[in-house]
C-alpha cells in the first residue's frame, strides 16, 4: 500500500468533504480517504497495483476540486 498526501483546491464545507470521500472511496484499489478542510489536504491510502495515482487525482478533479 502507498499512502500519498494531495494538496485540494476549492474545498469549504461538508460537502465538498462527502463529495471527495465518497468517489475517491469506490475506486478500486482505494483503501482509505480521509479529507482535512482546515490543511486542504487529501490523505489517501491506496494499492498502486489497482489503481494509479492520477486516476486518484482525475477523480477528484471531475468533482470540480483543483488538485496540485
Amino acid at each position: 500500500m502507498e499512502k500519498m498526501t494531495l494538496n485540494v483546491k476549492g474545498m469549504s464545507c461538508g460537502h465538498c468533504v462527502n463529495s471527495i470521500e465518497g468517489s475517491v472511496g469506490k475506486l478500486s484499489g482505494v483503501t482509505a480517504v480521509k479529507v482535512n478542510l482546515d490543511s486542504g489536504t487529501v490523505n489517501v491510502e491506496f494499492n498502486p497495483i489497482q489503481v494509479t495515482i492520477d486516476k486518484i487525482k482525475e477523480t477528484i478533479d471531475d468533482q470540480g476540486y483543483d488538485v496540485e
